[in-house]
């Protein structure tokens, strides 16, 4: 049996240009459009938009960093910005000492409900405006499959 080429055929190499412009432009590009109109970062936004999400608008700060893919220091720094800003308030975890909890305040929420109309728009008009209903349906299988195995690789875990 022949052994697979250790190169992507063309139809792949397209895929994968494709891939690699929305993984590194997009980011980019909402970064851009979340600095102009709300003075916050893409990832900014993320934080305040999964603790938004979370139950009672609260988590432990080591779930919330693996949530964003961030660092517990980076994600340390940006709760201290974010204390400043009086955007969450950070408590011991009464459930077990060792965690530390975030709760987005009133004032938190206020930001979220101000920076997500314009960013919303961005995200429709970047990435979904330019699909069918199907087209939108075929990427979402597609990609949750791709994600389920990125998931399974970063967690440690066999990845067929």
């Amino acid at each position: 049996m022949d052994e697979p080429s250790p190169w992507l055929d063309s139809e792949q190499q397209e895929l994968w240009q494709d891939l690699l412009t929305v993984v590194i432009a997009l980011p980019a590009a909402l970064d851009r459009q979340l600095q102009r109109d709300a003075g916050i970062s893409n990832f900014e936004y993320g934080v305040l938009a999964r603790l938004s999400m979370a139950h009672q608008a609260t988590m432990r700060l080591s779930e919330l960093a693996r949530e964003c893919d961030s660092t517990l220091p980076r994600l340390s720094k940006l709760m201290d910005r974010f204390e400043a800003r009086e955007w969450i308030v950070r408590r011991v975890d009464p459930g077990d000492g060792r965690y530390t909890l975030a709760t987005l305040t009133d004032s938190g929420r206020q930001k979220m409900a101000e920076s997500a109309p314009a960013h919303v728009a961005q995200v429709r008009r970047l990435v979904f405006d330019p699909l069918t209903a199907a087209q939108r349906r075929h990427l979402s299988t597609a990609l949750s499959r791709v994600a389920e195995t990125v998931r399974r690789e970063a967690a440690g875990g066999p990845t067929a």
